[in-house]
This record gives structure tokens, sequence and C-alpha cells, in this order.
């Protein structure tokens, strides 16, 4: 199914049930939005549907438009997951994107979800009307009997490794890609991350020596003879998955995707770490990844993985402000029980009913 710039949308066979739910779903023609797919005869939409009352009715975003400098052919790709569960961080997010760039007409979204909803697709289309995206359907039976039980029942959804098949679903002709999680505000120019060179290296993102790296595995991966060389001749450092520039090219070339799915291989049959999609990206990229400035990635405001308890602030100046870990800022928004840093995400909340609890 594509969504052409035309605006037509092209319908491949489908099974009864499938073509029953793509026939409720009705959605306003554009020039930017597709779902991507295979394309075959076409019919004309007119009209958005209705959210159903799951997916919350978001206010729509203001249309942002370039600065007279900005060259509309440099194109600058960011890919996030998409899940209704966690819709209202990924508006906070694109909005605060779009909001600090001085040429937002110049991106180009990249959605994966795991299951068709249609609710939320037209929820996108609505509150960003003028949004280049496309969004791509990510197959949960690839990492079906891959996850292991983690800590939080959150870090175990299918969704949470599809960064790591991102080289495989996006276009062969996108070279390059921001990953970004749902549960963050960028409080500066994303331009500037998406410039950094990447001297060779396949990723790039804020890496954190001080952390204690052994941390992240368990006793017996250290004690096996084998697995405790995995390190060697790296200096391996902790870097959060949520922030990640990625040479795609090079992630291809490489078979990174592959790497990254023996240890979660090695993982099913021993116990050798405990946090979700996170360990076997530092097991095959840690110590061989282009370290950008901290600031890109103020991470872990959600507090940790367990409680979730509050966080202040790393000294140092911000321009990515990341609530990972088990409290959401829009969550303890609504509880009336925020933490202070929940307040500068408050502004970028385009869900109607919080208005009152941002005034207060």
């Amino acid at each position: 199914m594509t969504l052409g710039q035309d605006g037509l949308l092209s319908l491949h066979p489908l099974p009864p049930l499938a073509s029953c739910l793509l026939l409720l779903l009705l959605l306003l023609p554009c020039h930017s939005s597709s779902v991507a797919g295979a394309a075959s005869p076409s019919i004309r939409l007119g009209v958005i549907r209705k959210p159903s009352p799951a997916v919350p009715v978001f206010r729509e975003a203001p249309a942002f438009r370039n600065a007279d400098a900005c060259d509309r052919a440099n194109r600058i790709h960011v890919a996030m997951t998409l899940d209704s569960n966690y819709l209202r961080g990924t508006m906070a997010a694109v909005l605060s994107i779009l909001q600090h760039s001085m040429c937002p007409e110049n991106f180009e979204f990249h959605f994966l979800w795991a299951r068709f909803e249609p609710e939320v697709f037209s929820s996108i289309r609505s509150t960003f009307p003028y949004l280049r995206f496309k969004v791509y359907r990510f197959d949960s039976s690839r990492v079906r009997g891959k996850i292991s039980k983690s800590i939080r029942q959150a870090l175990d959804q299918p969704l949470n490794y599809a960064r790591i098949y991102l080289a495989d679903m996006i276009p062969i002709d996108v070279k390059r890609v921001i990953y970004l999680d749902s549960d963050l505000v960028m409080v500066d120019d994303i331009a500037k991350l998406w410039g950094v060179s990447l001297d060779g290296k396949v990723l790039a993102a804020p890496e954190y020596c001080h952390a204690n790296f052994t941390k992240y595995f368990t006793d017996l991966f250290w004690a096996d003879p084998v697995m405790s060389k995995t390190f060697q001749g790296r200096k391996p450092c902790y870097f959060n998955t949520g922030v990640m520039v990625v040479d795609v090219d090079k992630w291809r070339q490489g078979r990174y995707t592959e790497k990254v799915e023996a240890w979660m291989g090695v993982q099913k049959q021993k116990r050798i770490y405990h946090l979700g999609s996170l360990p076997p990206f530092l097991l095959v990229l840690g110590g061989n990844i282009k370290a950008v400035d901290h600031r890109w990635n103020q991470h872990g405001l959600g507090g940790d993985n367990l409680e979730g308890k509050c966080r202040a602030l790393h000294p140092g100046p911000i321009s990515l402000l990341h609530w990972s870990g088990k409290g959401k800022p829009w969550l303890r928004l609504d509880s009336r029980r925020p933490c202070s840093v929940d307040h500068l995400w408050a502004p970028y909340d385009l869900y109607p009913s919080s208005m009152h609890a941002i005034e207060e």
C-alpha cells in the first residue's frame, strides 16, 4: 500500500480481513506521507477518519517553514518507532524537532510500526498536515524466539528491537539516518547532530565511559573464558541506543543486524545480560563508535528501570532531553506527581486535555 505524491492510495491484493480494515481507513490526500509497500491500481480518498477513543486526539501543530538560507535538497532522515502507547511522546518529539530547526521542511520521517493502526496514522496526518513521512511495517516474527525476558516488560516488546532491522526497512537510497526514541524532546537544531562526521564508523552517539560497563552483563558472561574476551582490543563505553546517527550503507555492508542477532541467540542459551535490546548493541559496537557530545542525549530522566524515581539534570549544555527509564513525563504530569524535569517536556505536549496540568 502506498500513498503517493499525487495523493493516490495504491493497494495490492490483501487477505479478506485486512481488506476490510483497509476500507475503513480514509486518509486526507497529501504530498508528503506514505505507507511503504508495493503498488497497483489506485483509488482516491478524501477525509480523515476520526481516531477512536483508544488513540488520543491531538491539537494541530503549527506549520514550520524553512529559512531563506535552506537548501531543500539537503534531506535529513529521522527514524522512530510508532506505537499507540507512546504516541503522545512521539508527537511531542516531532514537534520539538520541527520547532527548533532552521530548515523544518527538509525533514523526512521514517516511522516503524509493528501492527496496522489506522487511527495512529491519521492522528499524525491531522496533527502535522505538512509533515513528510513514511510508515514501514516491522515484522515482529523476525524477533520471535529471540527476545529474552528482561527486568522491565516494556523492554521486551518486539518493537523495541526494530532499530536492529532499520537498515532492512528504509529505502536503499537513504544513506544516513538519525534514530530517536519516542520519550525525548529536542531543544536544539538537529541538523547539527546530522552533520557530525562518523570518521568511518557505522554509528555515532554520546559515550559514557565513567559508567561501570561490567554491570551491563552477568557474572556468567564475565566468567566465560571466551565471551569475557569479546572486548579485547577495544575500550568499550556505555552508549544509549535511543539517540544514534547511523551510516545505513555501512550497517548493511557490515551485516550488523546478523551480528546483533547472534548475541541475542547466545542470550537465549545463557543468561549473559538483563536489559532488552541494549546489551547486544554494546557487545557488537561498544568501543567502536564515533563519540559525540553528551549534550545530544541528556538521558535517564525517566529514572531507573524499576522505580522510575526523579532525577536531576546532569551539568553541562543540553541539546536533547531523554526520559529513558521507567518514568514517562506525560504519565507523571497526568498523575499530578511530576518530577521537576517533566515541566521541560510539557510545552511540547499536543494532547489538549493536558493543558490544565501545564498551566498549573
